[in-house]
């Protein structure tokens, strides 16, 4: 069980860079970063895939993967990125850090009782309370309520895809995390191409960027380890731990893309937020101890 709660753990700190990623680079389509990420994470299963020798997925296991690819890369990270361009970053990250109490509540193993999970639940609960005060530049973004929306939506694709990769994985123990990641890796890489094809920037647009340069290397940064690798990583969670559990960790994601988000406009958590972490995090803890007894 360790292994599996660092793994996601780990992963949730990989996930927190994308919330800040579209940030850092102003005057492009928020389909540009999310195409380019996810480019740079086919490649990377290509190149892995390639080099290394590893299976090629069956027609059925293929399907899957496009399927979930939609679900837990391409489509939800458009919709989140489209939420934090209307919205700023702190909501939407919050509102994607209610995933856990999604995933607990549609994924808990039959043989646990929801009273075990009541003080994860509270916790997770209060936290999520004490962090959705709106910001004060709320009243100064035009479409503040369609980037709620859209957070809303990104929140449902994520909640579905935790839910079933963790079912497929469980269903077919032979399929290695690595192999898995690279074929998700492969069917998001070719649905970022379509996106991009369809509704992203031309070449000579993007070259003409004053921070191309930049935005080239945040795509590669966030393809190979907020994607790629964090992907091995969940998928090693979600091999070794139930899926409420899993679903649990993904509180780690909200914390680090909090973090990264006040570092990024440096400043400092208020006394709300900073017990709101704290209340995150003993949330996880309860969790873990629910699903040891």
């Amino acid at each position: 069980m360790l292994r599996g709660v660092l793994a996601g753990l780990l992963a949730g700190a990989l996930w927190g860079l994308v919330f800040v990623a579209p940030r850092m680079v102003a005057g492009l389509p928020p389909v540009d970063f999310a195409a380019g990420r996810f480019l740079a994470y086919g490649l990377v299963a290509l190149v892995v895939v390639g080099f290394n020798r590893r299976p090629l997925p069956t027609a059925r296991q293929a399907l899957a993967a496009a399927g979930l690819s939609v679900l837990g890369f391409t489509g939800y990270y458009l919709l989140l990125v489209l939420a934090i361009r209307d919205a700023g970053t702190e909501v939407p990250a919050l509102v994607i850090g209610t995933i856990p109490i999604w995933v607990m509540l549609l994924g808990k193993p039959g043989h646990l009782r929801w009273r075990a999970l009541v003080p994860a639940l509270v916790l997770t609960a209060a936290g999520l309370a004490l962090m959705m005060a709106l910001p004060a530049d709320a009243g100064a973004r035009p479409h503040f309520w369609r980037g709620i929306l859209m957070a809303t939506a990104s929140l449902a694709a994520w909640t579905a895809f935790a839910l079933l990769n963790s079912a497929w994985l469980k269903r077919h123990p032979g399929v290695n995390a690595t192999d898995w990641a690279n074929w998700l890796g492969l069917a998001t890489g070719a649905g970022a191409l379509l996106m991009w094809a369809v509704a992203g920037s031309g070449v000579a647009a993007l070259r003409a960027h004053p921070q191309a340069g930049f935005f080239l290397a945040l795509c590669l940064a966030t393809g190979f380890g907020s994607a790629w690798l964090a992907t091995i990583l969940w998928n090693v969670a979600s091999q070794r731990l139930p899926a409420s559990l899993s679903g649990q960790l993904i509180v780690s994601e909200t914390l680090f893309a909090l973090a990264y988000s006040f570092a990024w406009d440096g400043a400092w958590p208020s006394a709300a937020q900073w017990a709101a972490v704290a209340m995150f995090t003993l949330g996880i803890v309860a969790s873990i101890r629910a699903h040891r007894e």
